[in-house]
């Protein structure tokens, strides 16, 4: 095995729209890089911003030829830049961290210490997220304990800021071919020894959050959409459901037909239909949303086109 001092540490970060917050970003890693004791990169992936981020980031790339960049030709998501970032880097282990540096860089060497210790995965776990509002805490909240019931997988307050060694980069970027990803979830399923580390969410240095609910919404949905198929007995479950309440509304007809009750029906009438109504088109939306997720997969677009590059050879995938 290679000793410490030849070991490469590549650190992985998307960006998008952080023209004003990328070049302190760097420095502020670099700085804590330059004290680790390994060689390092860092590739920065632009996902299609609408600002001078990669005009940011060529300069920079002139002063230090460790800081390497690609650009999308348009915006994927978060989940392609990572992508794209692990598909690119060359280090025995990779780092992947946020722009903004509400993931405190403060902590690599930690991280970087557990993984020598025999961590493949090293997590960096949110033990206090004070800087968010209450609607995104309990937003998180749900999603993480939705996810984490449903999927089977530890979402609890879980983050993109890890640290994984070769063999799980190689796993998620060669072994899983789907096109549909959500890297925190991936990162646990591929197992291998894990380690945490308790993280306080750190306020923007720079700019404002990039996620919207819409996009948020979407995250959520192709994660439990693609860790489970939990949804799918939902529609079985209603369907029992609607059985069931069809049964009793039939036996309280013939019981009343029985006893010469007469039974205007107009209301028990309208309220079965509502009841049935309703869950047919939940079923129908379920069961959309999981062939939107194969159409998507079958199509085998790539995950992301590369339009330019800094320091880097231009590739899709």
């Amino acid at each position: 095995m290679d000793t410490p001092e030849q070991q490469l540490l590549s650190v992985v970060i998307p960006a998008h729209n952080e023209e004003s917050g990328i070049a302190h970003a760097l420095a502020v890693i670099g700085k804590i890089l330059d004290g680790c004791g390994m060689d390092w990169e860092i590739i920065v992936v632009d996902d299609g911003s609408s600002d001078r981020t990669f005009d940011r980031l060529r300069e920079l790339a002139k002063q230090d030829a460790r800081i390497r960049g690609v650009r999308f030709s348009r915006n994927f998501g978060k989940e392609a830049a990572l992508l794209a970032g692990l598909n690119i880097a060359k280090g025995d282990a990779v780092v992947t961290i946020d722009a903004d540096l509400q993931h405190p860089p403060r902590l690599i060497p930690e991280m970087i210490a557990a993984w020598r210790q025999g961590a493949k995965v090293v997590d960096g776990v949110k033990r206090s997220r004070a800087t968010d509002g209450a609607l995104t805490r309990l937003r998180a909240k749900v999603f993480n304990a939705t996810l984490s019931r449903l999927g089977g997988i530890n979402m609890e307050n879980s983050s993109d800021f890890k640290l994984l060694d070769r063999i799980a980069i190689d796993a998620i970027t060669r072994a899983l071919p789907e096109r549909q990803r959500f890297y925190r979830g991936l990162s646990d399923w591929v197992g291998y020894p894990h380690a945490s580390i308790p993280f306080d969410v750190e306020e923007r240095v720079e700019g404002q959050g990039k996620w919207s609910l819409w996009g948020l919404f979407g995250l959520a949905t192709t994660a439990i959409i693609t860790f489970t198929s939990a949804p799918l007995r939902i529609v079985t479950a209603l369907g029992v459901m609607t059985m069931l309440f069809g049964f009793f509304i039939a036996a309280e007809a013939l019981l009343g037909w029985f006893q010469g009750r007469s039974v205007s029906g107009f209301t028990t009438t309208i309220f079965t239909l509502l009841i049935i109504g309703s869950f047919i088109m939940i079923s129908l939306g379920i069961i959309g949303e999981y062939i939107a997720k194969i159409y998507d997969e079958i199509k085998r677009r790539p995950a992301y086109l590369i339009e330019s590059t800094v320091g880097i050879d231009s590739t899709s995938s």
